[in-house]
C-alpha cells in the first residue's frame, strides 16, 4: 500500500474498529499505521460484517465501499513541486474531492486543462473542445500525449454534452472514469510541460559544470 502521507510503500498493521449496522449494511472504521511515518490513515468502510453467536462482531466479510477519511484526500500522487501554484491548487482540489463528487473533480480538472492550455501550450482561447483541437494540430505533443488529451472529449462525450467544453467550471453529470482519465492526462502534462524540462535543465547545468572544470566551453 502506498501511505497517504508520506506516499512511501509499506506493509500496515491494520485494525478494524467497528461502528454499527443499518439498512446499508455493517459499517466499520478500518486504521492503518505506516511503518515509515507512523502516521495512521483510515477508511470508512461498509459492507457485510461476520458475528459470532452471541452477536458480537469478529470482521468485515465483504467490503463494498471504502473511502478515506484521514488524511482528507485522495490516493493520487501528490503534485510534483516544479507545477506553478495556480495549476497546483485546481488539481490538488480536484482529488481531495473525488471521493465525494466525481462532478466537481471532473470541473476543477477541466477548468484546469484549459488554463494549462492557454497559458502554457499558447492555445488561443476559445472552447476546451477547440483548444485541445489547436494542441493536438501544434505537433509540439508527443503522439502518446496526443491521444491521452483526445481522449478527454471522447471520455467526457463533449458531443452529446458541449456545456462541458463551453463552461469548463459547470457541475455536470460525468461518464464512468471520466474524472479520473482528467486527472491522468493532467499529470501527464505536468511531467511534459514542467517537470521533464526542469529534469533536463539541471542535468545540463551538472554537464556545464564538469566541462568547465575540464577547462571546456559550456554546452550551447
Amino acid at each position: 500500500m502506498i501511505c497517504p502521507h508520506c506516499r512511501v510503500g509499506f506493509h500496515p498493521t491494520e485494525e478494524t474498529i467497528y461502528v454499527g449496522k443499518d439498512k446499508d449494511g455493517a459499517w466499520a472504521v478500518i486504521r492503518m499505521k505506516c511503518s515509515e511515518c507512523l502516521r495512521h490513515a483510515m477508511f470508512l468502510v461498509n459492507g457485510e460484517a461476520s458475528y459470532d453467536q452471541h452477536g458480537r462482531f469478529q470482521s468485515m466479510v465483504k467490503i463494498q465501499r471504502s473511502v478515506l477519511v484521514h488524511p482528507r484526500g485522495s490516493l493520487r500522487p501528490p503534485c510534483p513541486p516544479e507545477v506553478p501554484k495556480d495549476f497546483a491548487e485546481d488539481y490538488t482540489e480536484a482529488c481531495i474531492v473525488l471521493p465525494d463528487s466525481a462532478k466537481a473533480s471532473a470541473a476543477l480538472s477541466r477548468r484546469c486543462l484549459q488554463h494549462l492550455l492557454r497559458e502554457v501550450a499558447k492555445v488561443k482561447p476559445s472552447n476546451l473542445a477547440d483548444e485541445i483541437q489547436q494542441v493536438i494540430d501544434s505537433g509540439s505533443l508527443p503522439s502518446h500525449l496526443v491521444e491521452a488529451i483526445d481522449a478527454v472529449r471522447h471520455i467526457g462525450n463533449f458531443a452529446a454534452h458541449p456545456i462541458k467544453s463551453q463552461k469548463t467550471g459547470e457541475i455536470l453529470p460525468v461518464e464512468p472514469g471520466e474524472a479520473e482519465w482528467n486527472l491522468d492526462v493532467l499529470e501527464a502534462l505536468f511531467d511534459f510541460y514542467f517537470v521533464q524540462p526542469e529534469v533536463l535543465k539541471k542535468k545540463r547545468q551538472e554537464l556545464d559544470a564538469k566541462l568547465e572544470e575540464a577547462g571546456k566551453k559550456p554546452m550551447k
